[in-house]
């Protein structure tokens, strides 16, 4: 049968975008389609423009520590419309940029919402359009959860486009976004509370690390409430949480989860199987149970990071035209988490280590970073190794700090080629970093 395209790819995020850029590289003829901008969350309300917050909100404090180091500062005001107008021109400028570079490979552009009729035809603005290939790459999108009131709150997804800054800010939930957010409002002067119904921060991610954010995000002035749920909120913003408690806030963030974006895109009247939360059900490689089409990124919510969104779009474009089946790799994946202080990760924590091995050995090290002991700052940067006690291989490791995405890039390397920790210890460190401590840490942890 002859189609109209090889690959039809639903949604212009990171995936799709990657994913359909280079099977258009690799001689394919290629078409996407994307209802809004292109970019995806990552771009557009995610990772990127969080990145820019998050940059505005640590100057309050260098300004502080400048003045230990003998810089007159006066006093600093800060100015939300110009953050948020400059970073809606850089992110327009990326839009255009995704755009680019499909049209430079040869992609068809096709703005506006498809659907999936068949195993072979998509949908989009009265049209039908068919292809060998089908790729659902269409993201996911934030969930609140059902209780009175929910209709007085945001998501991140409105939080990028406040019109001004709330001076009172209840963020729900412990993970990546809740804690990104808190510590942004928090920097930029906001009077910030983070409320999670856990025991600690960061549901799984290594024990230590919820622990450590969560104290020196309050060193901070977060006002982090624990074990604390919301159960209802009223019209003027006050809250009432399960344990009896209240409180008035302007602003009401849910940072309470992502569901995968399926919903009416026709997909299980293709046959396309669906787990409980509406994400598609794949194999290795990728492929849903429907053997034309197949999905990758956050949709399939295996590891809903961009980088993995990206790296599985690559790995698809060699199994559907380079003529190389190849399964999505999704051990020792290294992540940043940027809160203030910043939290980064890669391989096991603590606890599922010793899940899987007989034995582990624990390093610690806990400091006072050298730029902040010329004054009062009291922050403590935090890194951890895991080590099998069986093998010696380090199979995690976790920092807690001012760069900590940028140290643990260079550690997780080493983490996926499977040093061990007398490789670790027989590296020279660079002194004085804070980074010097992996390679110095010679006390394991009681």
């Amino acid at each position: 049968m002859k189609y109209d395209y090889d690959l039809f790819t639903i949604g212009g995020g990171s995936g799709g975008v990657r994913a359909s850029r280079v099977c258009a590289t690799m001689g394919a003829r290629v078409a996407i389609a994307e209802n809004d901008r292109f970019g995806g969350t990552c771009v557009n309300v995610g990772c990127i423009p969080k990145k820019l917050f998050s940059y505005a909100a640590h100057f309050r404090e260098d300004f502080e520590v400048a003045q230990s180091f003998g810089w007159t500062t006066g006093e600093p005001r800060f100015d939300w419309p110009t953050l948020l107008a400059n970073k809606n021109r850089e992110i327009a400028r990326l839009n255009g940029v995704y755009e680019k570079v499909l049209r430079d490979a040869g992609v068809t552009i096709h703005l506006g919402r498809a659907t999936v009729r068949d195993a072979h035809t998509v949908e989009l603005g009265g049209k039908a359009y068919t292809a060998q290939h089908i790729l659902i790459a269409t993201g996911a999108w934030p969930q609140v959860p059902a209780i009175a009131g929910r209709e007085h709150a945001i998501t991140s997804n409105e939080a990028f486009f406040l019109e001004r800054l709330p001076r009172r800010a209840l963020l729900v939930g412990g993970g990546y976004i809740a804690v990104e957010f808190a510590s942004i409002f928090n920097g930029l002067g906001v009077e910030t509370t983070l409320a999670y119904r856990g025991t600690h921060l960061l549901r799984g991610f290594d024990a230590d690390l919820g622990t450590h954010l969560a104290e020196e995000m309050a060193k901070k002035g977060v006002i982090v409430r624990l074990q604390t749920n919301p159960t209802r909120v009223h019209a003027d913003r006050t809250v009432d949480f399960a344990n009896g408690t209240s409180g008035n806030y302007d602003l009401v963030m849910f940072a309470t989860g992502r569901k995968p974006n399926t919903a009416s895109l026709g997909l299980e009247h293709a046959g396309v199987a669906l787990a409980e939360d509406g994400a598609v059900l794949v194999d290795a490689c990728s492929k849903s149970s429907v053997d034309s089409i197949w999905a990758i990124g956050d949709v399939t919510n295996r590891v809903n990071l961009t980088p993995v969104a990206t790296a599985e779009g690559m790995w698809l474009a060699r199994t559907l035209f380079g003529n190389e089946p190849t399964p999505v790799d999704h051990e020792n994946i290294p992540t940043a988490v940027f809160s203030d202080p910043n939290v980064a990760t890669v391989g096991l924590s603590e606890e599922t280590a010793r899940e899987r091995f007989a034995a582990v050995d624990v390093y610690k090290a806990g400091f006072r970073a050298l730029k902040n002991t010329l004054g009062d700052r009291q922050d403590k940067t935090f890194m951890k190794l895991v080590v099998d006690a069986a093998t010696q291989r380090v199979v995690g490791a976790h920092m807690i700090g001012p760069d900590a995405g940028e140290i643990i890039q260079g550690i997780a390397i080493a983490v996926k080629l499977g040093a061990t920790k007398a490789q670790f210890d027989a590296t020279i460190g660079i002194h004085p970093t804070a980074a010097e401590e992996f390679v110095t840490m010679r006390t394991k942890a009681a």
